[in-house]
């Protein structure tokens, strides 16, 4: 293989080669620095690269496969979302208010190495993962690989813009109100948001008060699997991940819904919409049964349930840091709000939680799957929400982005397949959403759009 079709060939058959011994583990790192080098002074996909410690790391990894070691990502390069601790480097969290190096790896990372992967670096992210955009003045602007005019999404758009621009084969990200869906959607790639407390947290238990979890973001269906199955609290219901993407499901109901909950107006775009009455059309011909059924949303689930969570976590995330004057002001102003937002208020939230996903959750007492558009529209341009206010802000970037938020309020698993292009040339996606521990149902479906519609074999400009 040629060392560009290496780069996107993903990380489960990086590992199969690499357990074949058809390219070492350096030389696969190696191929991945060099792409960076070339390519990120023009994207900023990267906070920082840990070229000296991946280059041991690969070392490492390859002496245990001349030994015989096997391990699921052994000597596969792996990037991390700056919102999660790497051992010796600093977490900025898109901020310079951060404070001293992390002095142990997050959980998740440490459940990486275990499985072999190796560091590659930390993706960069909009200040306190704010946004569904990637821009920071302390950081600059990451660009979307297909159109480096527009945003690969946020808050995880670095770790979108690496794997989609080929340097990375893999990425780490975490979703409170859609940034693993957004960016993969927008950088044309799957991702999924785990059932809550599926992938740990810690030492960041709770984030945003329940409505944060880390996860995926991969070229194919199987590496998102083979993520999960590592990382993972607890296992599949049948013990593995990988096995449900690679198992034909069975067929499904599967209710279709564009409707956006309420209290948004917001229509989707005439893409988006096609992407979901295509994507109806073919899971019918594959043998599933499709109906047109909306979810029940709650009319005051937004303000009076999603977004006191994230005003409040947003607050709470800020009081960790040591050097708080110097966050933007933009952010200042979100946290003040969240700051009015008391603990009380916040317990009873959260007693009402069941409540609100019993009503949302209904739905699943006649189907197995829900599909929803993943993004009203498609990305922003660079640049366009500066000198905006939080809540001018906010509320342009949710009309773009209404259909996430509320899945992580439920806690149950979703995931965006690419689907197509819309006029400018933007990836599209659909989103898949399951019931509460049934990620096995979304890997095993989006497995199969995936072999009758690969996304795979699609580069984008900035490759």
């Amino acid at each position: 293989m040629e060392s560009t079709d290496i780069a996107f060939a993903g990380a489960a058959e990086q590992a199969r080669r690499l357990a074949a011994g058809t390219i070492s583990a350096p030389a696969l790192l190696e191929i991945y620095l060099d792409r960076i080098r070339r390519l990120d002074p023009q994207l900023r996909a990267y906070r920082v690269v840990l070229a000296e410690s991946a280059r041991k790391e690969a070392a490492a990894a390859q002496t245990r496969l001349d030994n015989g070691e096997r391990l699921p990502l052994l000597g596969v390069p792996i990037a991390i979302k700056d919102d999660v601790d790497v051992a010796g480097e600093v977490t900025t969290y898109g901020t310079a208010a951060y404070g001293p190096p992390a002095t142990e790896d997050a959980e998740v990372v440490r459940r990486l190495r275990a499985a072999g992967a190796v560091i590659l670096g930390k993706t960069t992210v909009p200040e306190l993962m704010l946004w569904s955009f990637t821009e920071s003045l302390e950081y600059g602007a990451t660009r979307n690989p297909w159109d480096p005019n527009y945003t690969p999404g946020g808050s995880s758009g670095g770790s979108g813009a690496a794997v989609a621009a080929g340097m990375a084969s893999m990425a780490q990200g975490s979703d409170g109100m859609g940034s693993i869906r957004i960016p993969s959607t927008w950088c044309g790639l799957f991702g999924i948001k785990p059932q809550r407390d599926r992938v740990p947290m810690s030492p960041h238990d709770d984030a945003w008060n329940g409505m944060s979890v880390n996860g995926p973001m991969s070229r194919t269906v199987e590496d998102a699997a083979l993520f999960l199955d590592v990382t993972a609290t607890t296992p599949a219901a049948d013990g593995s991940f990988v096995t449900a993407a690679i198992r034909e499901p069975r067929p499904l109901r599967i209710a279709l819904s564009v409707k956006v909950p309420p209290p948004s107006t917001t229509r989707p775009g005439r893409a988006q919409r096609a992407a979901v009455d295509e994507a109806g059309a073919l899971l019918r011909d594959l043998g599933h049964h499709i109906f047109a059924r909306d979810p029940d949303y709650p009319p005051n689930a937004v303000f009076g349930h999603l977004l006191p969570r994230y005003f409040r976590g947003v607050y709470d995330d800020m009081q960790t840091l040591p050097h708080k004057e110097r966050l933007e002001k933009r952010t200042r102003a979100f946290a003040r709000i969240g700051g009015l937002i008391s603990d009380r208020r916040i317990a009873a939230i959260r007693e009402r939680e069941a409540a609100l996903s019993q009503r949302v959750l209904s739905i699943f007492d006649n189907f197995d799957v829900v599909i929803t558009p993943s993004t009203a529209t498609g990305p922003s341009r660079i640049g366009a929400y500066q000198r905006r206010g939080a809540l001018t802000t906010l509320a342009l970037v949710a009309a773009r982005v209404p259909y996430h938020a509320m899945f992580n309020a439920t806690g149950q698993p979703a995931a965006v397949v690419p689907w197509g292009f819309d006029r400018n040339g933007h990836p599209t996606a659909i989103q898949l959403v399951g019931r509460p521990f049934d990620e096995s149902t979304l890997l095993s479906l989006a497995a199969q759009i995936e072999k009758v519609r690969p996304w795979t074999p699609r580069r984008p400009a900035v490759s």
